[in-house]
């Protein structure tokens, strides 16, 4: 339903039946942890009714809507969340926990009638912090110029919302590059809020394209370079990181060579145990993709897969199997999707800086590489 037919039909009800004996009022009720719903009361039922007609969000917020205030100078957009009409009552349930030492307003906007609006707060929280990054990838000292991800652990889940506001790239002299990453709405977090990826804006890397020739590389060659995470930012408790904490690298040339599981070292188990299998690369990987998109088959071709565990060590160098059961002998297969990752973006056959006019290649012609290997 539009927002006029909302209006027109409510002014309708309202003429013929005026306002609820309860006058239209917003209820912040608190639940577990930080979870907050905001609660409409005294809203007439056949507007109630009308309400759940809405097909969208959008619409739906402006009825009643939750948004976060920031700061003064800042228009934030409504609050995603679920609306729900329930003993005669319109809730509004956050997706996302409230985060301590952000003040939120709710607004109620009805047909013909003033705009209800109520503020709310958590109150702090005198636990001692105990949140802490627990690692940052990649973990080797050295990155290439190109580089372009990291990927942040967190001990605990965090909040989402306010990542560009807790993380800079400095450079030796601890000066803040500016805009080194590139800056998504939906922040990439894995399902546990534990694990944040952080992409450098590709704009700054690609040659050839605008930003690298206006503004410049994020990392230049030869330097060193930190990427630093404040201790500001609030966990999904509502409390700040115990710590801020860093890992600095040192830049070295661009890497434009696509990684080659040729060139990759196996050392093969024995069979009939449960030795690991080794596998050590001729360069850091992606330290993600390098535990998602490596399988062990058992048999020459498309095997049977052997399931197992896999550990990444030694920099994002070195990718350990410990099979869930021992190995059988003969003959087994790794198979390697070739969307797998280094530390600069390049796949399997495929450079990330494609460069067209020299006949690079943009799409990747295999879904994966094999690499046989026996075991005795």
């Amino acid at each position: 339903m539009r927002r006029a037919t909302w209006l027109i039909v409510g002014l309708l009800i309202l003429a013929r039946t005026g306002f609820a004996a309860e006058a239209p009022a917003i209820r912040w009720v608190s639940g577990a942890a930080t979870r907050v719903t905001a609660i409409a009361l005294g809203v007439p039922e056949p507007l109630l009714r009308q309400f759940q007609k809405i097909d969208s969000d959008t619409q739906r917020a402006e009825v009643f809507g939750v948004f976060a205030e920031q700061t003064a100078a800042m228009t934030m957009p409504p609050m995603a969340g679920t609306w729900v009409v329930a003993d005669k009552t319109l809730r509004f349930e956050p997706r996302f926990p409230l985060t301590r030492g952000v003040r939120y307003r709710a607004e109620l906007r009805l047909p013909g009638a003033a705009a209800v609006i109520a503020r709310f707060e958590l109150p702090p929280d005198l636990t001692p912090s105990t949140t802490v990054v627990a690692q940052i990838y990649p973990s080797a000292p050295e990155i290439p110029e190109n580089q372009l991800k990291f990927y942040v652990h967190f001990s605990a889940p965090m909040t989402r919302g306010s990542v560009y506001q807790h993380v800079q790239v400095r450079d030796a002299a601890g000066r803040a590059i500016d805009l080194p990453f590139l800056e998504l709405e939906e922040e990439l977090w894995d399902a546990s809020m534990t694990r944040l990826t952080l992409l450098i804006d590709p704009g700054r890397i690609k040659r050839g394209v605008k930003p690298l020739e206006d503004i410049g590389p994020v990392f230049e060659a030869g330097k060193m370079y930190s990427l630093s995470i404040r201790a500001g930012w609030r966990d999904a408790e509502g409390r700040p990181l115990r710590k801020e904490a860093q890992m600095r690298y040192n830049v070295g040339p661009a890497d434009r060579t696509p990684p080659d599981p040729a060139r990759w070292n196996i050392h093969p188990p024995k069979g009939n145990t449960r030795d690991v299998l080794v596998v050590r690369f001729d360069e850091p990987m992606d330290h993600a993709l390098a535990q998602r998109l490596i399988t062990v088959r058992a048999g020459s071709g498309d095997g049977e897969r052997v399931d197992g565990e896999v550990e990444l060590s030694g920099n994002e160098r070195t990718w350990k199997f410990i099979p869930a059961q021992p190995w059988i002998r003969g003959r087994h297969g790794l198979d390697v999707a070739t969307t797998i990752e280094d530390l600069a973006g390049n796949n399997i056959g495929k450079t990330f800086d494609v460069d067209l006019m020299e006949g690079g290649q943009r799409r990747l012609e295999k879904r994966s590489a094999r690499i046989e290997f026996e075991v005795q």
